[in-house]
């Protein structure tokens, strides 16, 4: 796969194809607590520096995220907030309120990013129709998808008026998903990766630990420089204030083309999370 340029700052962005720019680093907040534990995790990221948001009806803490940009003084239209539909909500009419929903409990006016969570098996085409209206209104500045293959995006774009700006998959050394990659910059798709660090499971790993030492960073630090320089757009998530300052100090060094490689041939196919074919609704 071909390796990006430089990425020097945690303000770097991706220029969708719509025009519209998301920070290439954000945080996840992926089964963090509703209340306390969510607000303070993202108002310490957003402290930090961070200002993209990811989070979703599933996880149930879009209300604490709300909060924590409410009582930030970063003014909205420098923040990127991605929320997404569920697959109970799939279908034209039921994604119209779903996103209500999440618009209300994030009290906010409009989102930057709304995707479908998981493709299932026949209704994604008409919850992108729900999508293509939300973007047509000015309720979204950018739609797109997660956890879609290559034939659920082929059947999409076969079906839509707006192809998808972002495909969002499980992506990290151990699953790194060279065809979906392939296909979605053929397609002008941006990549987003979630579980962008293998769940913390590749911290012993001697290739990254071998990498890690030359550079004087975390196995952890290393493999979200790669996701960069390979022009992956990431939300490592956690709660711990250290591990969130620890995911932003990435801009200070560089992998070698040799180290790139090294880290590409950790691959195995091996997946953390659903296989979205399987994953039938």
């Amino acid at each position: 796969m071909e390796v990006f340029c430089l990425v020097n700052s945690i303000e770097q962005k991706v220029k969708l194809h719509n025009g519209v720019e998301i920070p290439q680093l954000g945080i996840g907040v992926f089964k963090v607590e509703e209340g306390d534990t969510v607000f303070h995790t993202v108002k310490t990221a957003l402290d930090l520096g961070y200002r993209s948001i990811d989070t979703a009806a599933i996880y149930k803490n879009e209300e604490g995220v709300g909060r924590a940009i409410k009582e930030s003084a970063i003014q909205r239209e420098n923040l990127f907030v991605t929320t997404k539909v569920w697959n109970d909500d799939q279908g034209y009419d039921s994604t119209l309120r779903a996103f209500e929903t999440s618009l209300k409990k994030l009290d906010l006016d409009y989102l930057d990013l709304y995707l479908i969570h998981w493709p299932g098996k026949d209704k994604y085409v008409e919850t992108w129709k729900a999508l293509e209206r939300l973007y047509e209104e000015g309720l979204v500045r950018a739609i797109g998808v997660s956890n879609f293959h290559e034939h659920h995006l082929d059947h999409l774009l076969a079906n839509a008026n707006e192809k998808p700006t972002v495909n969002q998959i499980e992506l990290h050394p151990r699953l790194s998903q060279e065809s979906v990659r392939e296909y979605c910059k053929n397609k002008d798709i941006k990549v987003e990766a979630w579980s962008p660090i293998a769940k913390g499971r590749l911290v012993n790993e001697p290739t990254l630990n071998y990498i890690a030492k030359k550079h004087e960073k975390t196995p952890v630090q290393v493999i979200l420089r790669w996701h960069l320089q390979h022009g992956n757009i990431i939300i490592p998530k956690s709660v711990h204030p250290e591990r969130i300052k620890e995911n932003a100090e990435i801009f200070d060094f560089q992998l070698s083309l040799v180290e790139m490689d090294q880290i590409d041939r950790l691959n195995m196919n091996e997946r953390l999370g659903s296989n979205p074919d399987e994953l039938v609704f």
